[in-house]
């Protein structure tokens, strides 16, 4: 069974997080004010393989996740079930080591490309999006 990547050490918090994301940061200003983020103060990452365009997965970063992702060239999300910092690899070895990191034209979504080391999915799939769904067939718009 895959070992699920672990949080960053000395991220884990014993009193819950403030609603809202009002969660310390040293992302840059200018960066911090594109951004349109959830009530939790979340944006989402669409990960993709650098060089195929693979989508690997969707997760969730908040401002500081993405300064880390920026300045250490490792993706780093925001759990929201365990309400703390993930670096991806950090236990499972399945390392993405981050190419470019685009906004979306919103400011709610962030594109990250990355070099994938072994699995994306903690099931241990190389792609979470490995269940296709059933698709009726309908006009196609030329």
């Amino acid at each position: 069974m895959p070992v699920p990547d672990a949080p960053v050490t000395g991220a884990h918090r014993e009193t819950p997080e403030p609603p809202g994301g009002d969660r310390p940061s040293r992302l840059d200003p200018a960066i911090a004010a594109r951004l349109r983020r959830t009530p939790d103060g979340l944006v989402a990452a669409v990960v993709r393989q650098h060089d195929s365009g693979e989508v690997l997965m969707v997760a969730w970063m908040d401002d500081e996740a993405l300064h880390r992702t920026l300045t250490t060239g490792r993706a780093t999300y925001w759990s929201r079930s365990r309400r703390e910092y993930w670096v991806k690899g950090a236990t499972s070895g399945h390392h993405q080591y981050v190419r470019s990191v685009a906004l979306d034209c919103d400011g709610d979504a962030v594109l990250v490309s990355v070099d994938q080391v072994g699995a994306a999915c903690h099931t241990g799939h190389r792609t979470c999006f490995f269940t296709e769904l059933p698709v009726s067939s309908g006009e196609v718009a030329s």
